[in-house]
C-alpha cells in the first residue's frame, strides 16, 4: 500500500527567499522547531529564472515554503511558481507552501499554479507586514520624519512577519491537516495608515507625518528612483485595488493555527524603535 506523502513527518524544508522578510523568519522557526532548514537564495546559488538551479535544493527535501522575491502578482509569477512546484512534486517533494498576498487579485494566477501542480498544497494569504515599516524602502522616510505612502485612511490588519513564519511552520508541522487550503492571516487589530505612523512616533518619541499621495503620483515617483517601467506599473495596478478596504476586516487564522492571539502593531513598533530602526 503506498504511503500517504501529506502525513508524512516534515524534517526537512526547503526556504526560497531564506536571507529576505520572511524568508529568514521561517528559516529561524523551522530551525526552533528542530527541523532541517535547506536555504534556497541567490547567495546559495537558487535563482528562480534559472530552473537548472532548482533540483540541487529541493532534491531529498520533505517539504518547501515558496515566496516569489518581487511580486506574487506579476505574469512571471505564476509561470515560475507552477514550474518549480511541477518540479519538486517529480522530486517527490509534495507538500508546498506558498506565501500569497490577501485581496491581490492578480495573485490569484501562481496560486491557482500550485494548486494544479500536483503538490499537497497550502497558500498562505498575509495582509500588508508590520515589518514594511521597518524593512525596506519605506524605513527612510520615517527616519527623515514623513511616510509618503498611497495608503489613504483605509484600515488595515498588519500582520507582524513572526507570525506568517510561526504559521508556515506549524502548517508544515501538521501532517495532512491544513493539505488544501487557504489560510488569511491578519494581526489583531485593524489601523490605518496614518495610525500606523502614529503608533510608530509614539514609540520613538518624535513627530512623524504620514502624507497620503495618489497612486499614480507614487508611481512617478517610484519611476524617478529608477525602478523599471514594468514593476512600477504593476505596483500601481496592485496599490490601485488593495487600498480599497477590501482588506479592512480580521480573520482569526493566526490563532486557529497557532493557539494565541497575533503580535500587535504596537508591540512590534516599540521593540523596532527600542532596536533604533527609526533614528535619523
Amino acid at each position: 500500500m503506498a504511503e500517504n506523502t501529506a502525513s508524512k513527518q516534515t524534517t526537512t524544508v526547503m526556504v526560497t527567499g531564506a536571507s529576505g522578510r520572511t524568508g529568514s523568519r521561517v528559516a529561524e522557526a523551522a530551525r526552533a522547531a528542530g527541523l532541517t532548514v535547506r536555504a534556497a537564495s541567490r547567495a546559495q546559488g537558487f535563482d528562480w529564472e534559472n530552473s537548472a538551479t532548482w533540483a540541487r535544493v529541493l532534491r531529498d527535501a520533505d517539504a518547501a515554503y515558496l515566496m516569489y522575491p518581487s511580486d506574487i502578482g506579476s505574469p512571471a509569477a505564476a509561470e515560475a511558481i507552477g514550474a518549480l512546484a511541477r518540479e519538486a512534486v517529480g522530486l517527490g517533494v509534495r507538500r508546498l507552501v506558498l506565501l500569497s498576498a490577501r485581496g491581490e487579485d492578480q495573485a490569484r494566477p501562481a496560486e491557482e499554479a500550485l494548486k494544479s501542480s500536483g503538490a499537497d498544497w497550502t497558500v498562505v494569504r498575509a495582509t500588508w507586514f508590520a515589518q514594511n515599516f521597518s524593512e525596506g524602502p519605506l524605513v527612510e522616510g520615517l527616519r527623515q520624519g514623513e511616510l509618503v505612502f498611497p495608503g489613504g485612511e483605509v484600515k488595515e490588519p498588519f500582520v507582524d512577519v513572526r507570525d506568517i513564519a510561526d504559521v508556515v511552520v506549524a502548517v508544515l508541522s501538521a501532517g495532512d491537516r491544513y493539505v488544501g487550503r487557504t489560510l488569511e492571516l491578519t494581526g489583531p487589530r485593524l489601523l490605518s495608515w496614518r495610525e500606523a505612523v502614529a503608533e510608530i512616533a509614539a514609540a520613538t518619541g518624535r513627530p512623524l507625518t504620514y502624507t497620503p499621495v495618489p497612486t499614480r503620483a507614487y508611481g512617478e515617483a517610484l519611476t524617478g528612483f529608477g525602478m523599471p517601467p514594468e514593476e512600477v506599473e504593476l505596483l500601481v495596478e496592485v496599490f490601485e485595488t488593495l487600498m480599497d478596504g477590501r482588506n479592512a476586516r480580521l480573520t482569526d487564522d493566526v490563532q486557529g493555527v497557532l493557539g494565541r492571539e497575533p503580535r500587535d502593531f504596537g508591540d512590534f513598533a516599540w521593540e523596532a524603535a527600542a532596536a533604533g530602526t527609526w533614528k535619523a
